[in-house]
């Protein structure tokens, strides 16, 4: 039983492996082939144009690769944010729809008395409150 697994899992391993180094090759390749694509763009422009038409025409390629990444950068950012939000809150749903944290709560009020909790929750609601605000200026801070 436990060698099927191992077994499986060397397979898993091993396929893993060979798409990482076979993807790692293609990207390397990509790399070149947009070198070489730009030095002929270059080597063109300067021929045709000269020097300073040459590098500010490289300089917009490499500018508009660099806005594509960020697109891609930004919308990934996003969704991940999203799904973060998404699960945060339906882990909280979860929660407070939970019958016996909803039991437990009554007990608790039952037990220290609603007089002694008031102060309590206050002090927790504060705590609370600067938390979420402390979480919510570092969520604004741009991101690197």
């Amino acid at each position: 039983m436990f060698a099927h697994m191992i077994d499986g899992f060397k397979e898993k391993a091993g396929s893993a492996l060979q798409l990482t180094s076979l993807a790692t090759a293609v990207a390397v390749a990509g790399f070149f082939t947009l070198s070489f694509l730009c030095a002929a763009a270059f080597v063109y422009v300067l021929q045709t144009y000269g020097l300073i038409q040459a590098c500010l025409t490289g300089a917009g390629i490499f500018l508009v690769v660099a806005l594509v990444a960020a697109g891609f950068y930004v919308v990934r950012r996003n969704k991940a944010q999203a799904r973060a939000a998404e699960a945060a809150k339906s882990a909280v749903h979860t929660a407070l729809a939970d019958p016996m944290l909803v039991a437990v709560g009554i007990q608790v009020v039952r037990a220290i008395g609603v007089k002694r909790l008031i102060p309590i929750l206050a002090v927790g609601g504060l705590a609370l409150g600067l938390l979420a605000s402390r979480h919510a200026s570092a969520d604004e801070a741009p991101a690197e």
